[in-house]
């Protein structure tokens, strides 16, 4: 139905067209070519689960692919991810988040061990060729980076060397060890399509156009982005050498002046290290038109909130809603169709946009 091609050579290559945007169809599209195969951010394990045996009832991504599944917490520490549907008559196993050891329907008694595998179900004993492997429950794989536990409904990438790219720059830092903070996370609904808002985020070439306080501290002559599969990095240098990581020996930056490290995972998770701590964004489409932002921070060092290029979140975030749903309202022209690429700023727009005509073309 769609043919899109976005030219390796990014010196050569157009992006994406206006109509990838505005397209119902392409916006459907989306969603089973690319999300249903996509890794979710579902929260970090120590606000999921409290206790231990604790069940976690979640939607894959919440008003958008409500795919109920619930999340299991052993004593072991053993996250697992299963369907939270009955496979006797389709109801919810669990409704509300709970400490269990038992997986049971509580409509008429059916029951799973630990694996989702069935184990009793009453008045059932005269039913032929029963159970079947439609009766167990299905398993979905779950993936941890520190305490933050990652899903999938049917992956067709490896998080896994995502997170080993991740740890080639942050491993250091003791992430399990973060604390959640809520006065400084916080939701935005944001009047945009939710590509237009990874597309912004993918690029500092607006840093100096849009964000005043930004460009304070960042050197943006230094700012880079780097590339690997399904993902991309962008580090922020200091532009005065202050407020930045305490890098060990050995670390491939050791000298240099980090202030930031942005990483983005294909195609809707950004996870923002800075000294203080991390920012998790996830952005989740809501309408072709509506654009859910989740800010989650976990704090690392608290004496460092309020410094650097992490000080003013809410701003910048701000700033790149005015600018993302300016983008929006003018690719509704009958006179935009698309446009090119910055090959020194705009490489993480560009290897976002390659993904996205892959995963459509597919």
């Amino acid at each position: 139905m769609f043919d899109y091609f976005v030219d390796e050579d990014i010196s050569k290559a157009e992006t994406l067209p206006a109509s990838f945007y505005k397209d119902d169809r392409v916006f459907d599209l989306l969603k089973t070519k690319v999300f249903t195969s996509s890794w979710q951010w579902e929260g970090c394990a120590k606000e999921l689960f409290p206790e231990d045996d604790y069940i976690q009832p979640i939607n894959f991504i919440d008003g958008f692919l409500d795919e109920p599944l619930f999340l299991k917490r052993a004593g072991t520490g053993q996250v697992d991810c299963f369907s939270n549907v009955c496979t006797h008559r389709g109801s919810l196993i669990f409704h509300h988040e709970c400490r269990s050891k038992r997986i049971a329907c509580g409509y008429h008694g059916r029951t799973w061990d630990t694996e989702g595998k069935f184990t009793f179900m009453p008045e059932f004993k005269d039913v032929k060729d029963f159970p079947r492997a439609c009766d167990h429950l299905k398993k979905f794989p779950v993936a941890l980076l520190g305490s933050h536990v990652f899903t999938s409904l049917s992956p067709v990438f490896s998080i896994e060397s995502v997170f080993q790219k991740m740890k080639e720059r942050i491993g250091f830092m003791p992430i399990e060890l973060f604390k959640s903070n809520s006065e400084h996370s916080k939701d935005y609904l944001v009047n945009c399509h939710w590509a237009l808002y990874c597309d912004n985020y993918l690029e500092g070439f607006h840093i100096p156009f849009v964000h005043n306080d930004l460009n304070d501290v960042l050197d943006y002559g230094s700012y880079t982005t780097e590339l690997f599969d399904n993902g991309s990095l962008q580090i922020g240098y200091s532009k005065g050498g202050e407020d930045v990581f305490n890098l060990p020996s050995g670390h491939p930056d050791s000298g240099k002046d980090v202030a930031a490290y942005y990483y983005w995972v294909f195609p809707n998770m950004m996870f923002n290290f800075y000294p203080w701590g991390l920012s998790v964004n996830i952005i989740r489409p809501v309408s072709k038109n509506k654009t859910r932002v989740l800010f989650r921070s976990f704090v690392w060092d608290s004496s460092r909130l309020g410094e650097g290029a992490g000080a003013v979140l809410d701003k910048v975030e701000r700033e790149d809603e005015f600018v993302v749903e300016g983008v929006h309202k003018g690719l509704q022209s009958s006179t935009y169709q698309s446009g090119r690429f910055s090959p020194t700023r705009e490489q993480g727009v560009h290897h976002f946009h390659r993904l996205l005509a892959q995963a459509i073309n597919e």
